[in-house]
């Protein structure tokens, strides 16, 4: 038995955001990020749609990039002082997934942050509140995921905490706050959602149910990325929803070991975060090298290669192309091939901001933390200690790997 679990009302469209009219409830919390919600009139709409239903609302604002237990922890104390029946996350993925962390303790107040490590062990929610989530950026779709991604600073360590109780009630997918993203956003969020896609539909626990959104949203997101990096608005808005098809396709097939590389390398290193959408996009062309060892993998990476309209003859033709196609992609979007063409901020440079010393000096435990990542279980293949470090150096270097 598997199961497929999706919000109660997704809302989409331009003008969605006024759906928050349609709530019914005596208080919410609104939990933002750094303040493009704020700068570009979203905020103030949303609270005031939220007033116009009859509710006091409170605001937690400065969600940091890369959201801290720190900062969840702050948010469940002001929920719990508030006492909000509607949280109302809005913004990147940053505030959501924090907002959803701070839901779990605001209901459960005695509950730790390693209870919530172990995937699908969250204690039954919406005893006090129900949460909406609308979205700014077209990438994590955290809006309709049953995910969070919480960083523990002192451990260097991001934790995808999973379980279906975090899936908001109610997504709200307004296109008009993905039209204020910068380019550079625009990009790395892109290929994030790219890489939700394929990972889904390779998953060993990919069904009927999300293949078929799996592979609309690679379509969407091929055909759209580039010229919404470009600045055409209507491929923007598309992009928003592409994003979230692929979403739904992630959060019941799951992901894999880009996501689990991706983790373990984010807050790693002194030099700074790996962004990361735009480690997705690093590390994606030399995961699907690795995991088209396993035939059945290779033939839906093959599927994908067709179905966007790739050239070649054979399975094996099929996924290079597929390859080539990504790091063409990369290219065009102003993202580096490799950790060590990894600049500030995610963008091409000669020198990275990653010591190449302490990347190789970490390397066998962050091989080992990504082992251990919630998203490897459903890879097309379990990379043994050896494999996943061989797997980082190629990122690092951008070699090339036959194993």
């Amino acid at each position: 038995m598997a199961r497929f679990t999706l919000p109660r009302d997704l809302y989409h469209g331009k003008g969605s955001l006024e759906e928050l009219k349609s709530l019914t409830g005596k208080r919410a919390i609104v939990v933002v990020g750094g303040g493009s919600m704020k700068r570009n009139g979203f905020l103030d709409k949303a609270v005031d749609y939220l007033k116009e239903a009859g509710m006091e609302v409170q605001l937690f604002e400065n969600v940091e990039p890369d959201p801290s237990v720190d900062t969840v922890m702050r948010g469940a104390k002001a929920m719990a002082e508030f006492k909000p029946d509607w949280i109302v996350a809005m913004g990147g993925g940053s505030p959501i997934d924090a907002a959803k962390a701070m839901w779990v303790f605001y209901e459960y107040p005695d509950t730790s942050f390693e209870d919530l490590i172990t995937p699908f062990s969250f204690p039954t929610l919406r005893t006090k509140a129900k949460f909406c989530a609308i979205p700014s950026t077209s990438g994590t779709a955290t809006e309709v995921t049953a995910f969070s991604v919480i960083t523990d600073y002192e451990k260097g360590i991001k934790y995808p905490l999973a379980d279906f109780n975090i899936t908001p009630d109610v997504a709200i997918v307004d296109p008009a706050l993905a039209e204020t993203m910068p380019q550079k956003l625009t990009a790395h969020t892109g290929m994030d959602a790219m890489t939700h896609a394929i990972e889904a539909y390779v998953s060993t626990l990919h069904c009927d149910y999300t293949d078929p959104l799996a592979l609309h949203a690679i379509k969407l997101i091929h055909n759209n990325l580039k010229k919404s990096y470009a600045g055409d608005m209507i491929a923007r808005d598309t992009m928003h929803n592409a994003q979230c098809l692929a979403g739904m396709a992630f959060s019941n097939a799951l992901l894999g070991i880009v996501h689990s590389m991706a983790h373990k390398t984010g807050a790693a290193f002194s030099g700074g975060h790996i962004i990361h959408g735009c480690a997705n996009a690093m590390y994606l062309p030399k995961v699907i090298k690795y995991n088209s060892k396993n035939e059945e993998a290779a033939e839906r990476y093959a599927e994908i290669a067709r179905f966007i309209d790739l050239k070649g003859e054979t399975t094996e033709e099929l996924v290079d192309a597929l390859i080539a196609e990504l790091r063409s992609m990369n290219d065009q979007l102003n993202i580096p091939q490799a950790i060590k063409n990894y600049g500030p901020g995610g963008v091409k440079a000669d020198e990275s901001i990653i010591d190449e010393k302490e990347f190789m000096d970490k390397l066998s435990e962050t091989a080992k933390n990504a082992i251990a990542d919630a998203c490897t279980g459903s890879n097309p293949r379990i990379p043994t200690q050896e494999e996943m470090e061989k797997l980082l150096v190629a990122v690092y270097y951008d070699k090339d790997i036959d194993f």
